[in-house]
């Protein structure tokens, strides 16, 4: 018997299910899309238009872990430009969330793998993230390539020749 049949003829069958599903649902995800897209691109105007004449061009994010703080204190913060945004996980109750710096972080960073992390905004062009989470979490089991890696590519996306101190 088929399955129409097993329930008297009132099934619809399941490629039809699939198609009526797909036609409803695939303007829902374009309007969700569009709207992401416009969020995207009004922050990084906003960014531009903000950060750009103010010379701010990086957010840092980074957290008291036992892991990285000290690295991060003593080798990559006082790398960053003076006009860099700094934010410590670790004190996140104390973050005004009205802020432009606060915005670009929740847009940007996700829910994983966000802590340590740098945005550089490039005038003109998409930000660029880098995520140390992994890296940090290479260089806890003596692997130390994958940070140098990070590092040096995130400070040659600035402008800035360094060699990481590992």
């Amino acid at each position: 018997m088929s399955e129409s049949q097993q329930t008297g003829g009132r099934a619809i069958k399941r490629p039809a299910l699939r198609l009526i599903v797909f036609v409803l649902l695939a303007p829902l995800l374009l309007m969700v899309l569009a709207v992401y897209g416009i969020l995207a691109l009004l922050l990084h105007i906003a960014l531009w238009l903000t950060w750009g004449p103010l010379g701010r061009n990086v957010l840092f994010v980074y957290s008291n872990s036992p892991i990285w703080q000290e690295y991060v204190e003593q080798n990559i913060l006082p790398q960053l430009p003076a006009t860099a945004v700094v934010f410590n996980w670790s004190e996140r109750r104390n973050w005004s969330r009205l802020t432009l710096g606060y915005l670009a972080f929740r847009f940007f960073a996700g829910s994983r793998e966000f802590n340590p992390m740098a945005v550089v905004i490039r005038p003109l062009r998409r930000a660029r993230c880098f995520r140390f989470w992994k890296p940090f979490r290479d260089l806890k089991h003596g692997k130390p390539e994958a940070l140098r890696k990070m590092e040096r590519d995130f400070f040659d996306h600035l402008g800035r020749t360094r060699r990481p101190a590992i």
